[in-house]
């Protein structure tokens, strides 16, 4: 079956019932028509003979995993876009899910505003996709001058490699920390750091530098944007630090932050 040029279609694979549920449950409320798969070898089954708009994978399953339901839309569905999905995030397979031909990888449980927007973005490039190749399909040269003409080499996709450079250069790594730009988050050992947007700007900087320890003073204009006083600059940092300490404490029992007293802060090695 041919995915439906009115409702686009989606094929929701997870091994955790509580997790499709809840993006079955998501999905059909925006408008979509969806489908599941309880393991990598039931949506293979399923994408054997039947075409979606979209695929939402977990990466982690039990027999075949996410990236090869990934390798499998590849070369089945090309034109069908794929968002994996992960609990346990490194950059390493974040960097192997956008090699691979994956539109998106999200953290869950995702946020519904992450996850809408992918969405849309990704059925958008779908739909790109496929008027781009019937241009091409009508523009193609008949079998007679397919004969006289000599073939040409393939040139590479300036877009492709464009938008594969811009994927790498979202994640930013120290240590078990990992940084994703566009999402704006931040995790330590696979675990999402829930952070405000000022914890989430200090801490990404910190990232940046690692391991130079960087003052107060700095840190406030980095991240706020004005000139400060070292005593004001002290006061305000270390309370933000504090929380900061406190969150990564309680989703990892990990101390990262170091103090460097009269100097600024760095983090742990």
């Amino acid at each position: 079956m041919v995915a439906s040029e009115q409702t686009p279609r989606i094929l929701v694979v997870d091994d955790e019932h509580g997790i499709r549920y809840f993006l079955e449950r998501f999905l059909k409320r925006e408008g979509f028509q969806v489908a599941t798969a309880a393991s990598g070898e039931e949506a293979i089954d399923c994408l054997a003979t039947d075409e979606f708009d979209m695929v939402l994978v977990d990466l982690k399953m039990k027999g075949i995993g996410g990236l090869e339901v990934l390798a499998f839309v590849q070369e089945k569905w090309p034109a069908t876009a794929v968002i994996v999905l992960t609990a346990h995030a490194t950059l390493e397979s974040a960097v192997e899910a956008l090699r691979k031909g994956a539109h998106d990888y999200l953290f869950k449980p995702c946020r519904t505003v992450d996850l809408r927007e992918s969405i849309r973005t990704g059925l958008l490039k779908r739909q790109q996709q496929r008027q781009l190749r019937q241009l091409q399909l009508q523009s193609a040269p008949s079998v007679a001058e397919e004969s006289t003409t000599p073939a040409q080499p393939a040139m590479p996709n300036p877009a492709a490699a464009l938008r594969l450079s811009e994927e790498y250069g979202r994640f930013l790594q120290y240590g078990s920390l990992i940084v994703d730009s566009i999402r704006h988050i931040i995790t330590v050992d696979g675990t999402l750091l829930e952070l405000s947007p000022t914890e989430f700007d200090l801490l990404a900087y910190l990232i940046s530098e690692a391991p130079r320890v960087v003052p107060p003073q700095e840190l406030i204009y980095e991240v706020h944007g004005y000139d400060s006083q070292a005593y004001e600059a002290a006061e305000t940092i270390r309370a933000h630090m504090y929380h900061i300490r406190q969150k990564v404490k309680s989703a990892t029992n990990r101390t990262i932050i170091r103090t460097v007293r009269g100097v600024g802060y760095s983090l742990a090695e």
